[in-house]
């Protein structure tokens, strides 16, 4: 698995500017995707949060596992002063439950003195935009099915007297674990130019194969699947006629298509995460750390050992 990572000039500067009004914010609204609950939620938030009231707004629900979104939700709301709502934005109302809900978690707040300073923030491509339109009523953010649009805030104003601070799109400067950054990679949040289609198509046929067996086998009319994640994306090149002169499978051609597909729903709701595979990922990951920290720890003593023994 290689490392993918992408946090250019522009995200930096939008996790200054968050933090330097932060303190200023009544109300978060953090959008992940439904898909990805964990791997779009951005560690640098609740460093940047502190106490402050969020709501996690699991959008792209239509896309995602509802039994598995319905997990994420309880998941979530273990912690305090969070509530998290699945919307989709081809049904706009539950979009605008949002103006209630801002409300109802500020209850001691008097609403009539100034308006509901909110900040909505989210990973790139994870539908921003197109939200803060729905609950404007017009067009005002641009959007588009690509990472990094939103470029700089703007302050919009709402019904139920509520002032919406819009922010840039930004990961985080290390995506850790790599599969992480996979999943932000197959889900669109990280620019196609970052990495390489077969790899990403390559980690989400294998999820897939053990997680979503029968839904490769509907849409690509396999009967029997494949032992390897290799294999499956060869007999959807098959299927679909992505082939090389000569006849064999052209890798490229088809994982282009398989994440297209994979991206815009056409495999049914999927999900790529469940907070129990996220809590083993997070052991595995401390794991590693630990055997790293201490192979480092005995490296450094044999060099000490072998630096006095060359000083006598």
């Amino acid at each position: 698995m290689s490392v993918i990572n992408w946090f250019p000039g522009h995200m930096h500067k939008a996790r200054k500017d968050i933090a330097e009004v932060m303190p200023l914010v009544d109300i978060i609204i953090e959008v992940l995707d439904a898909r990805i609950p964990f791997s779009s939620e951005n560690p640098l938030v609740p460093e940047l949060r502190g106490d402050t009231p969020c709501i996690k707004l699991l959008n792209k629900a239509d896309l995602a596992d509802p039994e598995t979104t319905a997990l994420w939700v309880a998941h979530m709301e273990k912690e305090r002063g969070i509530k998290a709502l699945p919307v989709s934005q081809k049904q706009p109302d539950q979009i605008r439950q949002l103006l209630h809900l801002c409300e109802t978690m500020l209850p001691h707040r008097n609403l009539n003195k100034r308006a509901v300073r909110a900040m909505i923030m989210g990973v790139p491509n994870v539908g921003k935009s197109t939200i803060i339109n729905i609950l404007a009523g017009r067009t005002i953010a641009r959007t588009g099915n690509e990472a990094g649009i939103t470029k700089a805030q703007q302050k919009i104003k709402l019904d139920n007297n509520i002032l919406l601070t819009d922010t840039p799109g930004f990961l985080w400067p290390k995506l850790s674990p790599p599969s992480c950054a996979y999943r932000l990679a197959v889900t669109a949040a990280i620019k196609d130019t970052v990495f390489d289609y077969a790899d990403i198509a390559v980690f989400a046929a294998n999820y897939l194969m053990h997680a979503y067996p029968a839904a490769l086998k509907e849409r690509y009319r396999i009967e029997n699947l494949p032992d390897s994640d290799i294999e499956i994306l060869d007999a959807i090149g098959v299927q679909r006629g992505c082939i090389r002169k000569g006849g064999s499978v052209d890798l490229q051609k088809v994982s282009a298509l398989f994440i297209t597909e994979l991206r815009a729903g056409l495999l049914g709701p999927i999900s790529f995460e469940t907070p129990s595979m996220i809590e083993e990922e997070e052991r595995d990951e401390k794991e590693a750390q630990a055997e790293k920290a201490r192979a480092k720890e005995e490296h450094d003593r044999i060099r000490r050992m072998k630096a006095r023994k060359r000083s006598r």
